[in-house]
């Protein structure tokens, strides 16, 4: 059955890089387990995405998915994970977890890691999209003098 605009305004956006076949696997296992339909995943290259969320064109989109609350509030990478994990049956058992001291800033460590390199995680990536990514944030870290030694 669709969904009416007022159910979707009121369910959370999950907001991810369509063009990532890692980042869309994610989002296929995260759909499998909203069984409840309260997600509302949506790529980023979605026509009418930013207009419908204008902060979406804020920031560097690589650093990852953005889940935005009925409210408008915006969470970011693993805040946007611990945001999905309190939705899903079975997983929000284990959701609170994220607020255990040092817990949540391990995660944002380790997805800070994983958005980095996630080109290298999928299966492929189609019309280069993942590659251009990578490139760019090669060519800032070597602006910013962080390109990891000397030769």
């Amino acid at each position: 059955m669709p969904s009416s605009d007022t159910d979707r305004d009121s369910r959370c956006v999950v907001v991810y890089d369509g063009d990532c076949s890692f980042c869309r696997d994610r989002i296929e296992w995260i759909r499998r387990r909203d069984a409840a339909g309260r997600l509302d995943l949506v790529p980023r290259q979605a026509p009418g995405i930013v207009e419908r969320f204008p902060r979406l064109a804020e920031g560097d989109f690589n650093t990852g998915m953005r889940l935005i609350d009925p409210d408008g509030t915006i969470h970011v990478g693993a805040d946007a994970v611990h945001q999905i994990a309190r939705r899903l049956p079975r997983w929000r058992r284990l959701a609170w977890l994220y607020r255990v001291p040092g817990i949540g800033a391990l995660s944002r460590l380790a997805y800070r890691s994983i958005a980095a390199n996630r080109q290298s995680l999928g299966r492929s990536c189609e019309d280069d999209a993942c590659r251009a990514a990578s490139d760019t944030r090669a060519g800032q870290r070597s602006r910013e003098g962080t390109t990891g030694g000397s030769r």
